[in-house]
């Protein structure tokens, strides 16, 4: 199973890529996903699309770049699986390797090859591997107690079996061999209490087993030299340098490399025949078997340190396992293998206010993303600008919205627009469709001056990509889109036209540059959108981006002007994103609220409620069917339009992040200030706060604050007050502090509860208190997080807090 075919290995031998000598050769890696489910969107950033982001680079940039991948198909958790699903591991593989490519395929994920370690390759170059160790005498056997079930004549791996969790309060009946769900405690099957085989539920009895381990306290003067050496020369991460100390700190282990199982690569020892490596032994060594499906000429890849430079990309539970037990393993050998370079690790990125979970099945995974109108651009964009690189970042609907709007539709996607629209207009207007020629570039200091911003920036854009740090590379293009922007507004081009043709044509010319430009240094972060880009600019598919140094491309991008050649006819502009509008949000958040079973149960309650409707139809008269329509309809009508009569729940409140503008006291009233804040609005809000004896009036400008902006105006002292501003008082109101997001929430965001969904009321009534009822809920807690009882205001960068009064009240 997995073997690369004739037809593959014959494809492969003519495409596939060797080491130059001379030219920069990476060799691009990412953590090999698990074949037991469908990847969420947090295994999408954490490695895979990490690693093509990087990998799209270094052919951006010349580089003689392969990027290997796939799935990563032995060990316990699939054969629980196929228990669980009813049939064999392999079939498990064959169904979930397939879901795997397609949704990769559909974000666009460019590998050169992406295979999976259930090969025959993958046997051989592991069995080699671990023959070299043996000779080596870098292995050592020892015994170990494991649980054997008589039934089925088999030692169970920590996932095949099942008990009640020993912790003392926990008592939790359905704990896994290897840790309890429920109180999180990690724990070893023989501690299990009334534990059962997962085959047969039958009581399994302690029983020695022998195992092979790598000695790493053996390897460990080997190691240490590597690492030391290289995460300096090589850059890597602070996550992954922290990560790998620890683990020096605490004294490398022997590492048991062995397991009781019979799906997996079978360990080639007269002693040892009836066990098969462990999965995170045989895992990394994926990376080299499926190169090996690539090309039969492998090692000019992984056993070329000299050429070769190995970045690797993961999330930080698999630190370790690349920084210690692969390059020992490789040490181990005594052979010349190529090392890894440099690692980008990501931390976490969580899902509104909980985890991403693929056992649980909480979150939004590739399919559901595919499932979605939202375009792949779209999702590579956020994905991206949210990489959680240096600690945890939060997915939240609202922010996807407030980054699809504002920075690609309202800052990229406008510029784009407003530069091909103009060269597209007719000759009387504009210019035909055909790029201007720019004739007195010298004697226009705005366009030199904004050559020279832009060879800056895309000499960050290079530095920056150069180190790996992917979101600021990204951060980097889009303020390229923002000059541009600021260009054309400064240049008045359309008045231009009519006083200033020869400076107005060495605007559009420029600007039409920049528009390649920038489809070019976003090409590795939204690959779709930079071909449609070409599509517009009228340029072949086939035309390849490129910022080589060696044609001088990074040194021409200081001259945008010169980019694209006059006379050049364009094709037809249109619309580059869709804007995504508040009821699809409210849509996508009840969707995919909950667990993947919760949303499966929903979904046959609906179906099951709509065939049950249509039976009614069907039985009664066309008459009855149709006064029953109409009167439900009546219904419908009258629950939507009066909100008041829903539940009083703390989804009804639009408490939103703002941004107080300005901020001075009211002209007839001692105690009260008048603030302009922005809440994601065309205009800012006025809010009138009785503030001034608590908090001075220079702390009161430019910050951001909990605004909630459904209440009913009302007039205070002559100014009418559009919203209120948050703030915590303590018991005898001596002190008020204003109630914060944290820095780096979305200004006009939603501030949201966890388990509390739906779309505000438009306005408060006064009369049905709704305000006054949840007011009495809202506190602060003695961490300073402001809370509705015990759930945290949350926002897409955190919880919202206060500075020092905890057990407070807040209105």
């Amino acid at each position: 199973m997995g073997d690369c075919s004739a037809a593959a290995a014959a494809a492969a031998a003519t495409s596939a890529k060797l080491p130059i000598p001379g030219k920069r050769n990476i060799l691009i890696t990412s953590a090999l996903p698990y074949v037991n489910n469908i990847p969420h969107l947090g295994n999408i950033i954490g490695c895979v699309l990490s690693a093509d982001v990087f990998a799209r680079y270094c052919r951006l940039r010349g580089y003689n770049a392969i990027y290997i991948c796939g799935t990563d198909e032995y060990g316990t958790a699939t054969e629980t699986k196929a228990l669980e699903e009813g049939c064999s591991p392999k079939e498990i593989c064959d169904k979930y390797h397939a879901i795997h490519k397609e949704v990769y395929k559909w974000f666009n994920i460019s590998f050169d090859e992406f295979g999976r370690t259930s090969s025959p390759q993958q046997t051989e170059v592991c069995q080699d591997i671990f023959k070299k160790l043996l000779d080596n005498n870098w292995l050592s056997e020892n015994t170990m107690q494991q649980l054997y079930c008589d039934t089925c004549d088999k030692f169970l791996a920590d996932r095949l079996v099942d008990g009640n969790c020993p912790t003392p309060g926990c008592n939790y009946d359905s704990a896994r061999g290897d840790q309890c769900e429920k109180c999180g405690k990690l724990l070893n099957p023989t501690e299990l209490l009334e534990p059962k085989c997962k085959f047969c539920r039958k009581t399994p009895r302690i029983r020695d087993t022998n195992h092979l381990f790598l000695e790493l306290p053996l390897l460990k003067d080997k190691l240490e030299e590597y690492i030391s050496t290289t995460s300096v020369s090589g850059g890597w991460s602070q996550n992954a340098i922290q990560t790998t100390n620890a683990w020096l700190r605490e004294g490398l282990k022997p590492r048991c490399i062995t397991r009781d199982l019979k799906w997996g690569v079978p360990v080639p020892h007269e002693n040892f025949k009836e066990k098969v490596f462990y999965v995170w032994f045989d895992a990394p060594i994926g990376y080299v078997s499926i190169t090996s499906c690539h090309t039969k000429e492998w090692e000019k890849w992984w056993k070329n340190p000299e050429d070769v430079e190995l970045y690797q990309f993961m999330g930080k539970d698999n630190v370790p396992f690349h920084t210690v037990m692969f390059p020992s393993t490789l040490l181990g050998t005594g052979e010349s293998w190529t090392l890894m370079k440099t690692i980008s690790v990501t931390e976490y990125l969580n899902y509104e206010s909980g985890k991403f979970s693929k056992t649980k099945g909480v979150g939004v995974f590739g399919n559901d993303a595919k499932d979605t109108n939202i375009p792949v651009e779209v999702w590579r964009y956020y994905l991206l600008t949210n990489r959680p690189e240096v600690s945890d970042t939060l997915f939240t609907w609202p922010d996807l919205q407030a980054k699809l709007n504002s920075e690609l539709l309202s800052n990229l996607g406008n510029f784009i627009n407003r530069v091909l629209s103009f060269i597209a207009k007719d000759p009387a207007t504009g210019y035909g469709s055909i790029i201007p020629e720019a004739e007195f570039v010298d004697s226009h200091p705005l366009t030199k001056a904004l050559g020279d911003k832009i060879g800056n920036y895309v000499e960050q854009y290079v530095e920056a990509m150069e180190k790996v740090k992917l979101k600021q590379g990204l951060k980097i293009a889009m303020a390229i889109s923002g000059e541009g922007n600021a260009y054309l507004q400064e240049s008045q081009f359309w008045k231009l036209y009519r006083e200033d043709p020869p400076s107005c044509a060495v605007v559009m010319k420029t600007s039409a540059g920049l528009v390649y430009l920038l489809a070019c240094l976003l090409e590795p972060f939204m690959p779709s959108f930079s071909l449609e880009v070409l599509k517009q600019l009228n340029l072949p598919a086939e035309t390849q981006f490129s910022l080589s140094d060696d044609k001088g491309e990074v040194e021409r991008a200081k001259r945008p002007w010169e980019i694209l050649p006059a006379g050049h006819k364009i094709g037809t502009p249109a619309p580059l994103f869709r804007e995504l509008k508040d009821e699809e949000v409210a849509f996508y958040r009840e969707k995919f609220a909950g667990s993947q079973a919760d949303r499966k149960v929903k979904a046959d309650a609906a179906a099951k409620k709509l065939t049950d409707k249509l039976q009614e139809v069907e039985i009664s008269d066309g008459k009855k069917a149709k006064k029953e329509k109409a009167k439900k309809s009546a219904e419908t009508k009258t629950k939507v339009s009066a909100p008041a009569e829903a539940e009083i729940s703390i989804s009804r409140l639009d408490i939103r992040v703002g941004l107080i503008t300005k901020a001075q006291k009211h002209p007839d009233a001692d105690s009260l200030y008048v603030e302009e804040i922005d809440v994601g609005e065309a205009q800012p809000r006025t809010v009138v706060s009785g503030l001034v004896k608590y908090i001075p009036l220079e702390e009161m400008q430019n910050r951001k604050v909990c605004v909630l902006c459904n209440l009913k105006p009302a007039a205070m002292r002559g100014i009418k007050s559009q919203a209120m501003v948050l703030a915590a008082s303590n018991n005898d109101h001596t002190k008020v502090e204003l109630v914060e997001p944290p820095q780096g929430a979305v200004v006009g965001e939603r501030v949201t509860f966890q388990g509390f969904e739906g779309l505000p009321d438009d306005v408060l009534n006064p009369k049905k208190k709704v305000w006054e009822t949840l007011q009495v809920d809202l506190l602060t807690d003695k961490e300073l997080v402001a809370c509705y009882k015990d759930l945290p205001f949350t926002t897409s960068a955190g919880v919202c807090k206060v500075s020092s009064i905890s057990e407070g009240t807040i209105r």
